[in-house]
């Protein structure tokens, strides 16, 4: 079982168990990415990482990413272009270019990506994956940004929410999370004090999720701290961050098992990104920055 501390974007023990009868539906369209005016336009290939991506990969020049483009600003579907954007999106995008390919992306459910990869369907996962260690069983991770739990309310907290006592509470997760995981923990410590639980809310998007809270139809939310932040900005000041961000660990992109010295190139790109400084440059042109990391790491999970 994947616990609380383990936080954010987890997928369910079962959802990692790939099976015959599975079904990895997508729930959009490709979107073929990496095109001009994107980072991954002004990044360099090197030659070298470029040498080290699987020849089935490379033979046609671009890389199929699964993605669930329901978390702005990591990712997102941009209503003007139907385009997947986002700064996860940007990012891999160049860690793509430096590698000399292009992204092709399919927004899938959040819960059938890793099986996606396991299966060949995608030939990595970029979906705000936290890394941890059960999820190393099932498929690689390259690290690239660190992230916590943090809650928000509508502004002036009108129902007096508090993340460490919300007994009686409504609050608003994503469905396949580990807020979900968080708040049923939560909620079992109220109702053995003898308090009523948490009310969970969970929603299959985390924009519905952001949407209830505006509209009043829960007391609170509970999300990655990224997220959080991006939704407070966007609803012109509707909404306020409440405590601080906890469990913070690092979100990893996802590449099958046996995709040989795929992890590596990966790893490559993003060292060399951080270096030449387009690494801080998303970050910072998205907002995000506070979660940046020095050393992507493969399989970088905390114990």
């Amino acid at each position: 079982m994947i616990t609380g501390s383990l936080r954010r974007r987890a997928v369910a023990a079962s959802a990692l168990v790939l099976t015959g009868a599975l079904a990895l539906s997508a729930c959009g369209d490709s979107n073929d990415s990496g095109d001009s005016g994107s980072p991954a336009s002004n990044t360099s290939v090197d030659s070298k990482l470029a040498a080290m991506v699987p020849a089935a990969i490379k033979s046609d020049g671009k890389i199929a990413v699964g993605t669930d483009a329901s978390y702005p600003p990591n990712e997102s579907v941009d209503p003007a272009s139907q385009k997947i954007v986002g700064w996860d999106v940007d990012l891999f995008n160049a860690v793509a270019a430096k590698l000399g390919l292009k992204t092709q992306y399919s927004n899938a459910g959040f819960d059938t990506i890793i099986p996606g990869v396991q299966s060949g369907k995608y030939e990595t996962g970029v979906s705000s994956f936290t890394d941890t260690k059960e999820r190393e069983q099932a498929v690689d991770f390259i690290t690239y940004y660190s992230a916590g739990t943090t809650w928000a309310v509508l502004k002036g907290n009108p129902k007096g929410v508090n993340p460490d006592d919300a007994c009686g509470k409504s609050i608003g997760v994503q469905q396949g999370t580990v807020q979900v995981d968080d708040l049923a923990a939560r909620s079992k410590k109220c109702t053995d004090a003898g308090k009523p639980g948490i009310k969970s809310v969970v929603r299959k998007q985390q924009t519905e999720v952001n949407n209830d809270l505006v509209a009043g139809k829960v007391d609170g939310m509970a999300a990655d701290s990224p997220i959080v932040g991006d939704a407070v900005k966007k609803t012109g000041g509707k909404l306020e961050i409440i405590g601080q961000a906890y469990d913070t660990a690092p979100y990893g992109f996802a590449v099958g098992k046996n995709s040989g010295q795929l992890k590596d190139a990966i790893q490559g790109a993003l060292k060399a990104l951080i270096a030449d400084g387009t690494y801080k440059k998303i970050l910072t042109d998205a907002g995000v920055e506070s979660g940046a990391i020095t050393e992507p790491k493969i399989n970088g999970a905390q114990s």
